[in-house]
Formats: structure tokens, C-alpha cells, sequence
């Protein structure tokens, strides 16, 4: 699941010089931690410390032995292919597994370098690449859905963002809360998936009140008398749900650790959902801040002719995960998932 950088919707790649220069470090830093293997080249089993000038055949005899017996520990051969100086150092060229590598030693054969750079070449570093997530396809009244699990602490962080969105926009977009199609934190997710789906199927008038309600206090009963919802209709609906979808049935008899829940199953698939939140407009998953305003900028962007409500500022600061309160968020968004 990919991380939000500083700017909403940007990825950056690694370049391989980066990767290549992060592999060097790490050879290195494993050459200098361990003195047995700094460089000292050992020849059956003694050090050669008399300071004298060795031939380059002599250095780089002992170098490959040292580097087969100690440092490839069996797991391939090196070869010799020759030796010549450099710099005050034996370069001595070898070869393993069809590659020829350069490694250099002093010459007085007691120390070992596997490899060097040289500092007075200069390097070009490529410029980072970086991909922007690709905005949403433009119509007139934007079709939004926001992929969660009810008790996903990042689904949460969304919900709580998006609420003074859809207060906002909801008559001008159809903007639906829907679920990825497995569940993560047990029977009660499970419950108030159902319960959610259908308090926006029956009393879509109530449905933001008690999301608020809900997302702030982790209280469904007492959120659905605050809001006066219909509890009958609601019980209803979500029995019905439960048959329809077989949502009891299927997670009692589920056998992995993420039950399935079906009930937006056949969307979620469609849209590639893999993690709560999934963000979906006009078809195009869709990377942001989960700010308020981050959400209303990109439910903005895919109209045709914005309304008149895209012109106000909702709250540019990300939302907390978990229960809490909305607008009490830190700012940090790291764009993590369930």
C-alpha cells in the first residue's frame, strides 16, 4: 500500500543509482564492523604482516584465496584473471560466475579492498522521477465512493475527513460510503458495516448526522436516538442485508482471518479495492490528504462545472485516525490503510 509524500498524490520512485549506491554503503559498512574481515588477506591461515613488497601474483594469489575461503564461503568461485598496479595499490582483476570484478590490496599483501571509487570522476545523478495519481475523469454530477472498514482506524481518519464533504457537496454529487469486501476487526465491524449500509439505504437524510455521530463517539444506539433514526426500519433492513448477502453465515463460517463481507463486494472487486480507505471517483482511484478540503478538492476537480459550494474552505489539517473528534486531527496523513 503506497505512502503519501508532503504534495497529495505524489509517489516517488527510487532511481537504481540510489539503489546501487545504498548496496555499496552496505557492503562497506559490513567490511568496516567486522575486523576479521577488513581487509586482511589470509593465507593458509596466517597473516602476512611483514611489511615487505610483494609481487602483484603473490598479493592477488592470496586475495582469492581469501575471498573463496572467507567472503563466498563456498557459495561460488572467484578466478583469477590478472594483476596489474595502480595508485600505489594491486588492482587485481578476477572473475566469478562469468563476471570479471576489480578488487585492489596493498602491496604488502595485508590488506584488502573489494572494490573502489573513484573520487575524482564526476556523477551524474538523475533527477528523481516521480508519477502523479491521475485525476478523475470529468462529468456533470461526480460519481464518489469512499471504500472502508466501520473500525479501521485509517478508515476512520477518512470517514471523519469526508463527512463535511458529503455535507457540503451531497446534493451535487452522489457521494456513498461503501466496504471493502472483507472484514479485519471482527463481528462488529461486521455489524456496523450493515448497519451503515443501511442507514444510508433507508434514511439517507440521517445518514451524515449519524456518521458524524458515530465516527466521533464509537456509540451507535445512542447515535441513532440522538439522530432519530428509525431503529425498526434500520433492523429491517439490516436482517434483510444479512440474508441477501449471507454476511452472518459466511463470517461464522469463514476460515480465514479476514472473513468476506459481500455486501459492496462486487464494486470493491471493480474498483481493485485492497485496503480501507480506498478513494474511487468517476472510476479513478484517487490519492489524497485526508483533509476535508483535500477530499472536496478532488470531488471538485472531476466536475464538469464546479458549483458554487467547491469555492469554500474546509479544513486543510488531516484528520486523526480512530475515534475522536472531527477537526482534531494532527495534520499528519501518511496515507497507511487496513
Amino acid at each position: 500500500m503506497a505512502e503519501e509524500s508532503g504534495k497529495e498524490g505524489i509517489k516517488i520512485k527510487v532511481s537504481p543509482w540510489a539503489i546501487s549506491t545504498l548496496i555499496l554503503l552496505v557492503i562497506l559498512a559490513i567490511f568496516l564492523a567486522y575486523p576479521s574481515m577488513t581487509g586482511r588477506v589470509v593465507s593458509n591461515g596466517a597473516i602476512d604482516g611483514t611489511g615487505a613488497t610483494l609481487s602483484g601474483d603473490e598479493v592477488a594469489e592470496k586475495a582469492i584465496d581469501y575471498i573463496n575461503t572467507y567472503l563466498l564461503g563456498g557459495q561460488g568461485t572467484a578466478t583469477f584473471v590478472g594483476v596489474e598496479e595502480t595508485n600505489g595499490l594491486y588492482d587485481i582483476k578476477l572473475e566469478i560466475a562469468g563476471r570479471e570484478y576489480d578488487s585492489y590490496a596493498t602491496m604488502d599483501g595485508t590488506l584488502l579492498f573489494p572494490s573502489a571509487v573513484d573520487l575524482t570522476e564526476t556523477v551524474e545523478i538523475p533527477e528523481t522521477e516521480t508519477t502523479e495519481t491521475p485525476e478523475a475523469p470529468k462529468s456533470d454530477r461526480p460519481e464518489v465512493h469512499a471504500f472502508v472498514m466501520s473500525y479501521c482506524p485509517y478508515g476512520l481518519q477518512f470517514m471523519k475527513a469526508y463527512v463535511p464533504v458529503i455535507e457540503l457537496l451531497g446534493d451535487k454529487a452522489d457521494i456513498e460510503l461503501n466496504f471493502v469486501h472483507y472484514l479485519m476487526h471482527g463481528e462488529k465491524e461486521m455489524t456496523e458495516n450493515t448497519r451503515l449500509h443501511c442507514i444510508q439505504k433507508e434514511q439517507k437524510d440521517k445518514f451524515t448526522d449519524y456518521l458524524r455521530c458515530f465516527v466521533e463517539t464509537d456509540d451507535p444506539e445512542g447515535c441513532m436516538a440522538d439522530v432519530g433514526i428509525d431503529t425498526n426500519k434500520i433492523e429491517i433492513c439490516m436482517q434483510d442485508t444479512d440474508e441477501e448477502f449471507e454476511i452472518t453465515k459466511t463470517f461464522e463460517e469463514s476460515e480465514s482471518s479476514y472473513p468476506p463481507y459481500n455486501v459492496d463486494a462486487e464494486l470493491s472487486q471493480q474498483y481493485g479495492v485492497s485496503g480501507s480507505p480506498t478513494f474511487v471517483i468517476n472510476g479513478q482511484t484517487i490519492q489524497v490528504t485526508r483533509s476535508a478540503n483535500a477530499i472536496k478538492e478532488a470531488v471538485c476537480a472531476a466536475f464538469n462545472t464546479p458549483p458554487e459550494e467547491c469555492e469554500t474552505e474546509l479544513s486543510t489539517t488531516a484528520e486523526q485516525p480512530g475515534i475522536g473528534p472531527i477537526g482534531s486531527g494532527s495534520g499528519a496523513s501518511s496515507g497507511e490503510q487496513c
